[in-house]
């Protein structure tokens, strides 16, 4: 089964007459595959993901998750909100100012009706290599990595099938970057999820992902396979990706 599958999406800002910012995008990823996509700024990249995480509600054509049909304009379905999870490229503006660790990560399970949240907390923040020393401290208190591991364990709580993630290191420095998406690698692996990746960065992509499309104005105009994605990765001579 296709875990994302689009035909002639199209998106503009807006309700109103405007400018398309992806216009006739088709794509589709496997179960438990990750896809990731690579372009430049403004290429529609970001928009894409938050059509997929319903965030964004504006578009045209046809959309389906995790077998689920979208419909332009309304709010997803309860399965949909808890199996598509996605991770933001800024980790401080993606987490509440006010809120101390322990409330982010606790509230998602009460709202799913889990009154006793704290094992599933201490066990994203082991999966996450945070201690739980972190639990009453609030975001402006951790470290710019320490913040996208919170993120990243809130992101899975809820144990979701499709994770949408958006730049997730590059507001990282390069040594957390590394230890960042090894630690994506790992928890796929484990929960065999599917991810979709976006990135500006051919070598996070070649580290990370089973087949790739390069994006221009709106549109996929490369596909690459694993082959190449192979080759990309060989000609890195240190290892991990940087940005």
């Amino acid at each position: 089964m296709s875990a994302i599958c689009i035909d002639k999406l199209s998106v503009r800002h807006g309700q109103g007459p405007g400018t398309n910012v992806i216009e006739a995008f088709d794509l589709q990823v496997e179960e438990a595959e990750t896809f990731g996509l690579i372009g430049p700024s403004g290429c529609g990249k970001s928009t894409l993901l938050r059509v997929l995480a319903g965030i964004h509600r504006y578009w045209r054509g046809e959309v389906r998750l995790l077998d689920q049909v979208l419909v332009p304009g309304r709010r997803f379905a309860a399965s949909l909100r808890v199996n598509v999870q996605m991770v933001f490229q800024d980790p401080y503006g993606s987490l509440h100012p006010r809120h101390n660790i322990q409330r982010t990560l606790s509230e998602p399970l009460q709202v799913k009706g889990i009154e006793d949240a704290t094992p599933r907390v201490l066990q994203a923040l082991e999966e996450v290599s945070l201690p739980a020393a972190v639990l009453p401290r609030f975001p402006h208190e951790l470290s710019g990595g320490q913040r996208q591991r919170v993120a990243i364990a809130r992101a899975l709580l809820l144990r979701p099938k499709l994770l949408l993630l958006d730049e997730p290191t590059s507001a990282l420095d390069l040594s957390v970057q590394a230890e960042i998406l090894n630690l994506l690698n790992q928890l796929k692996a484990a929960y065999r999820m599917t991810y979709l990746l976006v990135s500006h960065d051919s070598n996070v992509i070649a580290h990370m992902c089973d087949r790739a499309a390069t994006m221009h104005a709106g549109k996929i105009d490369r596909l690459v396979g694993r082959a190449e994605l192979s080759q990309i990765n060989s000609d890195q001579s240190t290892g991990p990706p940087h940005e």
